[in-house]
């Protein structure tokens, strides 16, 4: 039960991306007939796909780390940073090594707070494409540590610095003076933000955020899915009881989540993840019931465009097809 997720966690914790593909041969039947395997080799881009084939339908399913915030800085800019970015939905990261702006208190939103020196804290945090980096450190001296040690790690989605243009250009040109790549240099945003004028920490934090925003909305190379990294973890690590675990495996339309998304009923009646609530969890919640403990599974496609929608008032109007299946002991 769940070595499957043990496997996808333990690429993921690495910054590796892969795809899961899960071949289903008809809409219903026994999970052992359900071909599960991972996918490492290739560039993983774009969002979940359901395929039909010759021999039923097959699942592929895009995966990559959660989305991480690293702040680098836990000073006036990194508060706001913090909560800002946990708002926005990213994990996020602080890092500085001062306790006295490095510790939870300060930072109830982070899901990390590392005390570290800025050269020594970058083994443990495996960087890679998903990651949106910003440098907002007390000094130049600091900041140099960081894009020095970021410069030999995977590039991430994003990384700026924040500094006047002058302090910039003297770091950038000790850079190429030690021989780091025009490419990388360039890939700095910096000075950071967009131009909107910003004065006080928060209004930096905006601007931050709007290019932020900018860069990941615009991007074509990254992971299109409304999965939540937090369910991939809980069927990695909690495997003490029954479960059933549902997917979105396609939508269209006003749906209230989309492909990819995953919803977990445990045999205690708890709920890990959603697939939008309402009535897209009360259609399938019964189905769970039914199929725990069983070793079954079932393709079931749901429509929200119906009355029942309309009566309860939802703004939502389209259609899912999700994937039920048994995942217990």
């Amino acid at each position: 039960m769940g070595t499957i997720y043990k496997e996808i966690m333990d690429c993921l914790k690495t910054g590796q991306s892969l795809f899961a593909e899960t071949r289903i041969p008809a809409d219903s039947g026994k999970v052992s007939l359900l071909e599960k395997r991972l996918v490492t080799e290739e560039s993983v881009t774009g969002a979940p796909e359901l395929l039909k084939t010759e021999e039923g339908k097959l699942f592929r399913e895009p995966l990559a780390a959660g989305e991480r915030l690293i702040v680098l800085g836990g000073g006036h800019i990194g508060l706001p940073l913090a909560e800002f970015g946990s708002r926005l939905g990213f994990s996020v990261i602080v890092v500085d090594d001062r306790y006295e702006f490095a510790n939870k208190a300060r930072f109830p939103w982070a899901k990390q707070v590392l005390c570290r020196s800025f050269d020594g804290c970058f083994d443990d945090l495996y960087i890679n494409e998903n990651d949106y980096i910003t440098v907002v450190t007390r000094g130049h001296k600091y900041d140099d540590v960081c894009l020095r040690q970021l410069f030999r790690k995977r590039e991430p989605a994003y990384l700026g610095m924040i500094g006047s243009r002058r302090r910039v250009k003297l770091l950038m040109d000790g850079l190429r003076r030690d021989g780091f790549s025009e490419e990388r240099i360039k890939s700095v945003h910096t000075p950071i933000g967009l131009d909107i004028g910003a004065v006080t920490p928060e209004e930096i934090a905006i601007s931050i955020f709007a290019e932020i925003i900018q860069v990941k909305r615009s991007s074509e190379e990254r992971v299109v899915s409304d999965l939540d990294c937090d369910v991939l973890r809980v069927l990695a690590e909690d495997d003490s009881q029954d479960r059933v675990v549902v997917t979105i495996m396609d939508a269209k339309g006003s749906v209230p989540r989309g492909k990819g998304a995953k919803m977990v009923l445990f045999e205690d009646g708890r709920l890990a993840g959603s697939i939008g609530g309402g009535c897209s969890e009360g259609a399938v919640l019964q189905d769970c019931r039914d199929i725990m403990g069983t070793g079954n599974y079932l393709v079931k496609h749901i429509d929200l465009t119906g009355t029942s929608a309309e009566d309860e008032g939802m703004v939502c109007g389209g259609v899912m097809t999700v994937l039920i299946e048994d995942d217990s002991r």
